[in-house]
């Protein structure tokens, strides 16, 4: 126990002592559109490619859910020059990896390779931008994929089956309520000419960022990146991301959702919340605090040291906060009850403390201490290059800047138990909130 509290009292130390910005970042923008991030990290000779297209489920045309998704798994298939399967073979022959992932707002491509293999990717990569070849056979196929992997990781789970229904009632009109992943019925229908209309679209280099980051000089960054993304024609008359806005909401929504596979019963509730925004990202901050405050740890935050401790109602709790989005996101509050105590009670008790701390405020000492370990977790955070090729290429996507990116550090730092309060009494409006109840089916329990 002497070790480790010795332990993080030099986390502590160090976290304060060091600079906030310790990545070397490098940005420029081709003259067709594409904009190139480079992190420099010449510890180890690899490297990570990342293309991320500022098109994601949000972005979909109604009636046609999962097609952000769907065509992810559709650029594996074949260009004119790769066969189907052949681009990810290539990376896993020079010893790298490589995949892909979709949310609302963007959709990402990377592989990660030894840092002399770099053009080759970027070869491969800017290829299948424009160079997409589909047969009727490669949609069909991959169309049952996507709805398998909604068979296995949604309609088997009761808990994201209950968060997919608490999603669509937080958000009436925009596109956020609807699935990543899509709706089933929907998914059914998703076709070769919607693959394709979709891609034609979006996929261009005037709709991407591309981030290189490990063992790599900028200036050959950019010498490759011209010579593979810059013939690349951008997409003309690109239209601007205007999704439907989400109307005044006046009422809270109130959900139960019941599945004899529950193993846990909880109750949660989010709140719309304002996203980060490019140069103003303050608001988003103290959000972030507050999250950390009431329940970022399991042993001493608002909601754990109350509810999980002692005549204990819960035996888990916690607050969360994400602003990385293009629009609207939301904050959101759990608990998990302890046997013997039903979800009402947990929900009650859940409500009492959060009144408790909008009454009495923050406690400066743990304050203190959340802003050490923040910081802390951001220093450790720059080790990991994937990581950070990661948080550059979302903050581009979802209308952030590089500059907001490195500023976000301090103001992390700057907010003060004032702002905290400000923010939660801002957020914490029923009237925008959505709670819901996963609870267990008796009478169908299996």
């Amino acid at each position: 126990m002497l070790f480790r509290r010795l332990h993080l009292s030099v986390v502590a130390i160090c976290a304060l002592a060091l600079p906030l910005h310790a990545e070397t970042v490098t940005d420029f923008t081709l003259p067709n559109g594409l904009e190139v991030v480079v992190i420099e990290d010449h510890r180890a000779p690899v490297v990570t490619q990342m293309i991320w297209y500022r098109a994601g489920a949000a972005d979909e045309p109604e009636g046609h859910s999962g097609i952000a998704h769907f065509l992810e798994h559709l650029l594996f298939k074949g260009t004119d020059t790769l066969a189907p399967g052949e681009f990810s073979d290539t990376v896993e022959a020079q010893g790298g990896d490589d995949n892909a992932f979709t949310s609302w707002d963007y959709t990402a491509y990377f592989q990660r390779v030894a840092a002399d293999r770099l053009e080759l990717m970027m070869q491969m990569e800017a290829d299948r931008m424009r160079n997409l070849r589909l047969t009727e056979e490669d949609v069909a196929t991959e169309r049952q994929v996507i709805l398998e992997e909604r068979s296995q990781r949604t309609d088997s789970d009761p808990a994201a089956l209950f968060g997919e229904q608490r999603r669509a009632a937080q958000y009436m009109n925009h596109r956020y309520g609807v699935p990543i992943i899509g709706w089933r019925h929907e998914m059914e229908q998703l076709s070769r000419d919607d693959a394709l209309a979709f891609y034609q679209r979006f996929y261009a280099p005037n709709n991407a960022v591309l981030v290189i980051a490990g063992d790599v000089e900028p200036e050959a960054v950019r010498a490759l990146a011209e010579k593979h993304y810059g013939p690349l024609k951008p997409t003309e008359g690109l239209l601007p991301r205007n999704r439907p806005v989400e109307p005044p909401q006046l009422a809270e929504r109130r959900l139960t959702y019941a599945d004899g596979r529950v193993a846990q019963p909880y109750v949660m509730r989010t709140y719309l919340a304002p996203e980060r925004n490019p140069g103003a990202q303050q608001q988003a901050a103290a959000l972030t605090m507050l999250a950390e405050v009431l329940g970022g740890s399991g042993t001493t935050s608002v909601l754990a040291r109350a509810l999980q401790f002692g005549d204990a109602k819960a035996v888990y709790t916690s607050a969360f906060y994400d602003g990385s989005s293009l629009d609207q996101g939301t904050f959101g509050l759990a608990i998990v009850p302890v046997p013997g105590v039903s979800l009402q009670e947990a929900e009650d008790a859940m409500d009492a403390v959060v009144a408790q701390f909008l009454k009495d405020g923050v406690e400066p000492e743990a304050f203190a201490r959340i802003k050490t370990q923040l910081r802390a977790a951001d220093i450790y955070a720059r080790d990991n290059v994937d990581g950070l090729a990661r948080r550059y290429g979302e903050a581009l996507t979802t209308g952030l800047t590089v500059q907001d990116v490195q500023d976000w550090p301090a103001i992390l730092q700057a907010v003060t138990p004032e702002d905290v309060m400000a923010a939660a009494e801002m957020v914490l409006d029923r009237r925008r909130a959505v709670t819901g109840w996963l609870m267990q089916d008796e009478e169908n329990a299996l």
